[in-house]
């Protein structure tokens, strides 16, 4: 039926043919019974687990009163419970005043949300991103995505982006912060000035290679001395996956 009916572009299915029928915290059952520990998490997406009792049993409340479950982008008493309870838990702990963008379940939704705030602000176009980093596969977060594999026959469609090496990868460490400095404050670099800078304190689709804490900080320094945005794209890292609720918890970049 999946052949048959199902559209060819598949990513994990292929390398994971099973058919799954139920899901309870970290593992997951198929149509034939066999039990299975899920490593994957929805692509991290999951770091609760699947169907975890605190969340189905609010999930089944707020269903048989009859919440909403698609607003747009109104106003709702569950929007509001939400903002509250991040202001109360997450924000005001740790002493941020930061605003909330409702994106759609897709995580690069969240990126291409800040790359067009940052073009827009900024006036300019270009993207620093690093490579090995990953940020989604739709057109502005592919362009600052590292592989090759996702971009092929599409480069001539992406909007302008600079890769630089992360500071820690397959190859060896990086001076990243001088690179990205000698593009700037050369005027024949042959660079454009970028709007912003995204990257990830933790790459995991790359590899796991963690950015040193003096890199971030020197990073956020550099980006506030030359009036270029900072994107720190948590995705995969933040929500508590690190430890800690952001990922940059504890550095200037939180």
């Amino acid at each position: 039926m999946f052949d048959s009916r199902e559209s060819a572009v598949r990513s994990y299915a292929r390398s994971f043919p099973a058919t799954f029928e139920t899901a309870h915290r970290e593992f997951l059952v198929g149509a034939e019974g066999a039990r299975y520990l899920d490593f994957l998490a929805g692509a991290g997406a999951l770091n609760y687990g699947h169907n975890p009792e605190f969340a189905k049993r609010a999930l089944v409340d707020y269903i048989e009163r009859d919440g909403l479950t698609h607003a747009l982008d109104l106003a709702t008493t569950a929007k509001q419970d939400f903002l509250e309870a991040f202001q109360t838990h997450i924000l005001a702990p740790r002493g941020l005043d930061h605003r909330v963008q409702f994106c759609s379940p897709s995580g690069t939704n969240a990126v291409e949300a800040a790359l067009k705030v940052a073009r827009l602000v900024t006036g300019r176009t270009n993207i620093v991103a690093f490579g090995g980093g990953f940020h989604g596969v739709s057109t502005g977060a592919l362009a600052a995505v590292g592989s090759d594999f996702y971009k092929q026959g599409l480069y001539a469609t992406l909007p302008r982006t600079t890769h630089i090496p992360f500071p820690d990868s397959p190859m060896g460490p990086f001076d990243s912060l001088d690179l990205l400095d000698r593009l700037v404050q050369d005027t024949s670099s042959g660079v454009e000035k970028p709007a912003a800078v995204i990257v990830e304190t933790v790459q995991c689709e790359g590899g796991v290679y963690v950015a040193p804490t003096e890199f971030l900080v020197g990073l956020r320094n550099w980006c506030d001395t030359h009036g270029v945005l900072l994107i720190v794209d948590d995705i995969q890292v933040g929500c508590g996956r690190t430890g800690t609720f952001f990922s940059v918890a504890g550095h200037p970049t939180g």
